[in-house]
């Protein structure tokens, strides 16, 4: 570690002590998802499982709640419940990387961790950008060895989170990027040692590939393969609304396909988003020792509502997603909350065979600022309408004649409705999980998510329900201890 670095870590330090009663009082801070001690968070980075311990790391920046030159905070868990904030990862403290340590990812390699991050450097209006490497042996302190991929011919200086595995005895990265004709892509390349990388080929991209022109850049590729086939995520951005898609700033999501290994040739089928909320971006996902592909995202985007936020002026903003499984079934991915998330569950409160008649009614016990709602059989008794109102700010809406399924929640600044929609034929099944200001929603075991951010009265904590049918309610408190240690640990 290099003075210069040592001067950013202790500042970082000082500035979580001068902000933690601030941030700590703040109502809105989460219970069992992660967050910044201060400052902003944004992409999970290098989520990978090492020496038995699941690692996520974030970009960060400690001292603004903006985008700026970031850092990678780190948490580490056994089991998705309890979390450790571990010290400081990256920090731009390297001629290459002095305007940011930005997105990657990590692998473990004979019993190392090696992460892979792109170093962010601004002269001017000029930007310059490396793909760089770090090496771990107790995956805690890490020694910076520099770039090992510099900015190949015929792409713009957007071209940046590396994200790293190995297939046989070789080692494969997939960038995003952006050609100089500013159309996304993703490029992919080989090594044998981690160090020494040879470039191969646009591996696919806007205007090609049969997707046709589909954004200016992506970012955060991630390629793997479920079922014997490849699955890339990608975050392109430049995509203009079309019926109910599309309709944040920027997207996530992933095309199927196979991949041929030899001649490195990928077809692929059509796009399709990863969520259909308001806020999730930048999605990375790790395979464990059990062989599950789980994911996690930043549960934010970059808008113009994301300085709106009221925890800014307590100096923090954004959080990760809960951790989900993900799964290929026929052409299309589902995910679902991780099993460890169980151990959160704390008193249940379970209703059945309820019959509400054109009214709105609530439940004894079915309230609080963090719970899971599990409403379930909802095809047995054919359901027709109904919604669920979550402390005045939130609305989800159902209606079968439709064939739609409608997130409503209040803007940021004015508070009017704003909703996002997704077509669902026959809906069977909600798994709510909501906290303080978060909420997701996981529809059919998966076949469809919304995640979204909500801001409402903290006084607020009651649950509103309108249904015209007789189904079965369960909830299920999303409060125990371990939840309780891990709000000690965020304040």
């Amino acid at each position: 570690m290099n003075e210069r670095e040592r001067q950013l870590i202790a500042s970082v330090q000082q500035r979580i002590e001068k902000m933690r009663n601030q941030v700590q009082r703040d109502p809105y801070r989460l219970h069992y998802h992660l967050m910044p001690p201060v400052g902003l968070l944004n992409d999970p980075n290098g989520f990978v499982q090492f020496h038995g311990e699941f690692h996520i790391f974030y970009q960060w920046n400690p001292f603004e709640t903006t985008h700026g030159a970031k850092f990678w905070g780190h948490y580490v868990s056994a089991d998705f419940v309890a979390w450790k904030e571990q010290p400081i990862a990256l920090a731009p403290a390297e001629d290459y990387e002095r305007n940011g340590c930005y997105s990657g990812s990590a692998v473990e390699h004979l019993g190392k961790l090696y992460l892979f991050y792109t170093g962010n450097v601004k002269k001017g209006t000029k930007r310059e950008t490396y793909q760089c490497l770090a090496v771990s042996e107790d995956g805690i302190h890490f020694e910076k060895k520099g770039p090992v991929i510099d900015l190949p011919e015929g792409f713009t200086a957007h071209f940046r989170d590396p994200k790293v595995w190995k297939r046989g005895n070789t080692w494969y990265m997939v960038i995003g990027a952006q050609d100089k004709q500013e159309q996304g892509c993703v490029v992919m390349y080989s090594s044998a040692d981690l160090y020494n990388w040879k470039y191969e080929k646009i591996l696919v991209g806007s205007m090609r590939n049969g997707l046709g022109e589909f954004g200016y850049m992506w970012e955060c590729p991630d390629l793997f393969s479920i079922n014997g086939e490849e699955v890339l995520i990608f975050s392109p951005q430049g995509i203009e609304p079309k019926g109910t898609y599309y309709q944040n700033v920027f997207q996530s999501g992933y095309v199927l396909g196979n991949l041929d290994y030899e001649q490195l040739q990928f077809e692929h089928g059509a796009f399709a988003e990863l969520d259909r909320g308001f806020d999730f971006y930048a999605p990375q996902t790790t395979e464990d020792n059990q062989g599950r592909r789980i994911l996690v995202a930043w549960m934010g985007i970059t808008d113009e509502q994301e300085q709106l936020q009221p925890t800014i002026k307590n100096g923090w903003v954004h959080a990760l997603t809960i951790p989900r499984e993900i799964q290929l079934r026929g052409n299309k991915i589902y995910q679902q909350p991780v099993q460890e998330l169980k151990k959160l569950r704390g008193h249940e409160v379970a209703y059945a065979g309820i019959t509400i008649n054109h009214e709105t009614k609530t439940f004894a016990g079915i309230s609080g600022a963090a719970l899971e709602l599990v409403i379930d059989n909802m095809e047995t008794h054919e359901v027709e309408e109904f919604s669920i109102t979550c402390r005045n700010h939130v609305e989800i809406v159902y209606r079968k004649e439709q064939h739609h399924l409608t997130l409503r929640r209040r803007t940021f600044d004015n508070q009017k409705w704003e909703e996002r929609v997704c077509a669902i034929d026959n809906l069977r099944k909600l798994q709510i999980f909501l906290d303080v200001s978060s909420i997701e929603i996981f529809v059919n075991d998966g076949e469809e998510v919304f995640t979204a951010r909500f801001f409402p009265d903290p006084k607020i904590r009651r649950l509103f329900l309108r249904i015209r049918e007789v189904f079965l309610l369960i909830y299920k408190n999303g409060l125990c201890k371990q939840a309780e240690e891990m709000n000690k640990l965020h304040g």
